[in-house]
């Protein structure tokens, strides 16, 4: 591979704000795998945003960028999964696997898209140092009539259609609007970008928590909701505290510490039982040799999170603590008081890119 830009290249990343500036170029922002794309020839590297690569895990998107896209180029994207007419991120983790068999299998099962949103090298020449407006000029030319399952994200200059997409595409699974400045260059690994992302709150037991890595302090409050069935499911953690506020929760909560036996998720070192509940510590290929561990306490206290959006029955980020409830039972913490985002097809998203 003889690219004017190689690999390993770092993509430009967005730093978060809490309204959609003016005067950008607008995209949707994406929930899927970050990924820059690098062919020359029959030579395909797929790379991931920390540099490693992805190419093994989706051989049908290495087939269809030898079919689609321009035979020396270097692109920016997002590989994505979709289920239903929405992405669907768990299906999309699951690509992720050592098993060649199994990948093979999965690929023609849950097979994946690439949505392409930046260039970086076109033929001979870097666009790197090129500007916002101009690199989308050359990508609309380059993906001028592309195919599925690579797609030319819809982008727009109109910061009114910015705020109805915010609006509608949550809907296909995309969690907000990215705005990029019309004469940002391509800078790799800089937060140069902005996102605005939903954010809503929730009232969810705390039912236990791991400890931080750097001693007996808090690292993260597991949460939970209540099921209709009256179960507690796990559904996904807050963490960003202060030391001093670590220290201060674990004083706090210890008095409510509980044997593991006598707790709603006594069974969570069980792989069988994460087969039908939403259960913290389950291994995966995400979390490797991570210690699970986690200290049970009495889920009596309840807290109010902000979070963007939901990824099935749980929270598909981290979520950010914002007071404590004491007015709320735990009982009262259920699934029905999350909001319904309604449906949106994803086809009429990636659609909105040719009008």
């Amino acid at each position: 591979m003889d690219l004017p830009v190689m690999p390993p290249v770092k993509p430009m990343l967005a730093k978060s704000v809490p309204a959609i500036p003016a005067g950008m170029q607008y995209e949707a922002k994406w929930d899927g795998f970050r990924a820059v794309v690098y062919r020359d020839g029959d030579e395909v590297v797929i790379g991931s945003r920390t540099g490693k690569p992805l190419t093994r895990y989706f051989p049908e998107l290495v087939t269809a960028v030898r079919d689609r896209l321009p035979p020396r180029c270097v692109l920016d994207g997002e590989i994505v999964v979709a289920h239903d007419g929405r992405l669907d991120f768990d299906r999309l983790s699951e690509r992720i696997h050592p098993a060649d068999s199994r990948v093979r299998l999965l690929a023609g099962r849950t097979p994946a898209r690439l949505v392409v949103f930046d260039v970086l090298a076109m033929g001979d020449d870097s666009l790197m140092d090129t500007r916002q407006a101009e690199r989308r000029t050359v990508l609309e030319a380059a993906l001028s009539g592309v195919t599925a399952p690579v797609h030319l994200a819809p982008a727009t200059t109109d910061q009114a259609l910015a705020r109805e997409w915010f609006e509608r595409y949550e809907g296909a699974g995309l969690d907000g609007v990215v705005a990029k400045p019309l004469d940002l260059p391509y800078r790799p690994g800089t937060r140069a970008m902005y996102k605005i992302k939903h954010e809503r709150t929730a009232d969810c037991v705390v039912a236990g928590y791991r400890p931080h890595k750097s001693g007996p302090v808090v690292g993260s409050l597991l949460l939970g909701l209540y099921d209709t069935e009256g179960a507690l499911q796990h559904v996904g953690v807050c963490a960003a505290f202060p030391m001093k506020r670590r220290a201060e929760l674990a004083a706090e909560l210890d008095p409510l510490r509980v044997d593991p036996d006598d707790h709603p998720w006594a069974a969570w070192a069980e792989a069988a039982a994460h087969e039908n509940s939403r259960l913290p510590g389950a291994p995966s290929r995400w979390s490797g040799k991570k210690d699970l561990s986690w200290v049970p306490i009495r889920p009596e206290r309840v807290c109010e999170v902000a979070y963007d959006h939901m990824e099935g029955d749980r929270f598909r980020h981290t979520t950010q603590f914002r007071r404590w409830r004491p007015d709320r039972t735990p009982g009262s913490c259920t699934y029905g008081q999350l909001e319904e985002v309604v449906r949106y097809d994803l086809a009429q998203v990636l659609s909105a890119a040719g009008s």
